[in-house]
């Protein structure tokens, strides 16, 4: 009986510090995980700084594409000689001078065919494209790339290389090809023009827009050509200034009038500091047989204010 007694009170002094150590344990690994919940919710906010778009950096800190650079974008057209879609690069030969200039691509850039968006994929050897290029270091980017393969009204344009008036046969240096075109003119051919006598506009530098006769058949005979312009004319253009090269003295503008955009040279000092990017101007200028030359550029008023 006596060792009972003795035996019980032993026991109860084992649960009891048995217990304590059990809630000694519980009490330092709540502590434990009260001290690491600050740290990963700070290691969860930087992660999801560096992944979150709104903080403006890229998805991945190591594989992820930088901004596009600020800078000036200009307009180049032409036709596609290579694209490099390993090396995410494409060869165009520019409209004019046939030169051939190197852009290159990425996951920031824009491509149209027709004027649906897609991928490289939709760019083809041959393709006439318009790149909006812009520098991004060393290298011309291609921040959107325009395909466009549907035929305009004018089947044609671009300037008079020789017309023989007798035998009613024209050659045309096309503006989209850089390639010489040559057919007929006939009696039946409309020569529309700003000047009465149209017939005098038909002459070697005169910017034209050639429209043929849908027949297969009568393919090389023009149906309606109109004079664009004739050397010596003055023009009046209207609208905001879409790129602009002072080392060079050329500007872009995009006529209000027909929605199209111009290339007109201009001589030192004639373009004031008022004259960026974005600017409404009027400019008068005279085709000279080769290009636009700018007289009088004026910045609107209101535009400024």
């Amino acid at each position: 009986m006596k060792r009972l007694t003795l035996v019980f009170p032993l026991a109860l002094v084992v649960v009891l510090i048995v217990s304590t150590v059990s809630l000694l344990a519980v009490a330092q690994q709540r502590a434990a995980s009260a001290s690491t919940q600050p740290q990963q919710a700070q290691e969860t906010q930087k992660q999801r700084s560096v992944n979150t778009p709104e903080t403006g950096a890229p998805d991945d800190p190591l594989f992820g594409l930088p901004p596009l650079p600020p800078g000036k974008v200009s307009l180049i057209g032409g036709t596609v000689q290579k694209i490099d879609r390993v090396r995410n690069r494409v060869g165009v030969k520019t409209f004019g001078d046939g030169k051939t200039m190197n852009f290159s691509f990425d996951e920031r850039t824009h491509i149209f065919r027709d004027g649906v968006e897609t991928t490289e994929r939709g760019i083809q050897k041959g393709d006439r494209v318009y790149v909006d290029s812009m520098l991004d270091g060393p290298k011309l980017f291609a921040r959107n790339v325009r395909v466009v393969t549907n035929l305009t009204p004018a089947d044609a344009r671009g300037q008079i290389m020789n017309y023989d008036a007798r035998n009613g046969w024209m050659t045309v240096r096309d503006d989209l090809s850089s390639a010489p075109v040559s057919f007929r003119i006939t009696k039946e051919t409309q020569v529309k023009s700003a000047s009465a006598n149209s017939a005098v506009d038909l002459v070697p530098g005169s910017l034209v827009a050639v429209r043929f006769s849908p027949e297969r058949a009568r393919r090389g005979v023009a149906r309606e050509v109109t004079v664009l312009a004739v050397p010596g004319s003055t023009f009046t253009f209207a609208g905001k200034v879409r790129h602009l090269d002072l080392r060079s003295g050329t500007l872009a503008i995009e006529n209000q009038s027909d929605n199209k955009t111009y290339e007109i040279r201009f001589r030192p000092g004639l373009v004031s500091d008022e004259v960026t990017v974005g600017s409404d101007v009027t400019i008068a200028a005279t085709f000279n047989g080769n290009a636009y030359e700018a007289k009088d550029v004026a910045v609107h008023t209101a535009a400024r204010q």
